[in-house]
């Protein structure tokens, strides 16, 4: 899964500047493009680098109601086989190369796991700031459609004329988080079936 929906109190500017902070150093850079409410960051291995082969992904980050929608595009690997590649043959001639490779291979493993990391990255992030793939405070309550009074959902009457609320009640996608209405039979966001929600 690429996509997740963090509902709550932040914005992509958040996101942003943790993975700046964690990845535009080492053998990594990050370069922004975009907006304060759209947001592409690329993190790629640093041109000129001391060691590992050439990877690099991208994030984008845009502001949705009452939240953030995250996505982390494919991981560009070829670098990365073309290295390891290079690694195994030398190791096939000389077993003791390998002991001078030993920097490759240790940044080879790091990068090869650069996309589960950014995804910590950002669940941690979400985390410190109480965001989550619930639904959000204001999207956890509902207007009754007859008399305007705010009532939990759930609820299957309002509380105050006794109106019916089932065709209004919203919910989360349990796949991505992105807000389901009662009318959506599948998540506009990941296409997982609404019953599932």
């Amino acid at each position: 899964m690429n996509l997740r929906v963090y509902h709550g109190n932040v914005t992509p500017g958040v996101f942003a500047r943790a993975l700046f902070a964690r990845y535009n150093a080492g053998n990594y850079q990050v370069q922004a493009y975009g907006d304060d409410t759209n947001l592409n960051l690329q993190i790629y291995t640093r041109p000129g680098r001391q060691a590992g082969g050439e990877t690099g992904l991208t994030v984008n980050l845009s502001q949705v109601e009452d939240g953030v929608s995250v996505q982390v595009g494919k991981q560009r690997m070829l670098g990365l086989a073309a290295n390891f590649g290079r690694t195994a043959l030398d190791a096939f001639r000389n077993p003791w190369s390998l002991l001078g490779n030993l920097d490759d291979i240790a940044q080879d493993v790091e990068s090869a796991q650069l996309e589960d990391s950014v995804w910590n990255v950002i669940d941690r992030i979400a985390r410190q700031n109480n965001a989550g793939e619930s639904l959000s405070e204001r999207l956890n309550s509902l207007k009754c459609p007859y008399c305007l009074t705010g009532n939990k959902i759930g609820e299957g009457n309002c509380m105050a004329c006794g109106a019916p609320l089932g065709d209004i009640q919203p919910s989360a996608c349990r796949r991505c988080g992105y807000v389901l209405y009662y009318k959506e039979k599948i998540c506009p966001n990941c296409g997982l079936p609404a019953n599932y929600s």
